[in-house]
This record gives C-alpha cells, sequence and structure tokens, in this order.
C-alpha cells in the first residue's frame, strides 16, 4: 500500500481513482500528475514500484497544495473573510450561503435541521 502526503492509497484501483482519495486532488490533476511522472493511468496501486511512488511524490510536493497544508490555507482565508467583516465573512459567520442563493425555502445543508417554531413560541 503506498503512502503519499500522509495518506493510505487504496489498494486494488486504478492509480488515477486513487490518488483522489488525497484532498486537493480531483481527476484532472490526478491525470497531469501521472502525465508528469510518466506511469500508465490504468495501473493499479498496488503495483506501483517504489520508483513510481517516489516520482508521485515529489511531483506533488513540487506543484501541488494537499491534505494540511490546504485545509489550514482555505481555513485562514476563511478567518480572514470573518475579520475583515465582509459580507462573505459575515455570512460565514452565520452559517448561511455565501454566494447569493435563496435561504427562505432552501439551504437546509448550510443551514442544519429545521428547528420548529413551536419550541420558539413557547420559550
Amino acid at each position: 500500500m503506498a503512502r503519499i502526503s500522509g495518506v493510505d492509497l487504496p489498494g486494488g484501483k486504478r492509480i488515477e481513482i486513487a490518488l483522489t482519495y488525497m484532498y486537493g486532488i480531483g481527476r484532472k490533476t490526478a491525470q497531469d500528475i501521472l502525465t508528469k511522472a510518466g506511469i500508465d493511468w490504468n495501473k493499479k496501486s498496488d503495483n506501483l514500484t517504489d520508483d513510481d511512488i517516489n516520482k508521485i511524490r515529489k511531483i506533488i510536493d513540487a506543484d501541488y497544495k494537499v491534505e494540511g497544508d490546504l485545509r489550514r490555507d482555505i481555513s485562514m482565508d476563511i478567518k480572514r473573510l470573518m475579520d475583515l467583516g465582509c459580507y462573505r465573512g459575515l455570512r460565514h459567520r452565520k452559517s448561511l450561503p455565501l454566494r447569493g442563493q435563496r435561504t427562505r425555502t432552501n439551504a437546509r445543508t448550510r443551514k442544519g435541521p429545521r428547528r420548529s417554531m413551536i419550541s420558539r413560541k413557547k420559550g
């Protein structure tokens, strides 16, 4: 089992798919990495040699931000918006959608489960 950037790649999957298990790498990025490394996309992750793994690791370390670094940067960007007090920061603070979506009837994913109005009226 290959381990890259603190993530164990799943065994028995095509390497193109296995790389997407890392936070910050999607299908297109995985394909670009494999093309740069000169590795066949259809090769199974179990069949990678140590040389192949090292090639992939070097490319990811040099050109891409993944896992912890990417998560930290995103959370710092959100924190910066909240500290500025801009519109997007306020929406983050209130846990509401940021990009102009309607909130009267939808936005349940962002707002969470409904709280009944009956319990609000009593309290």
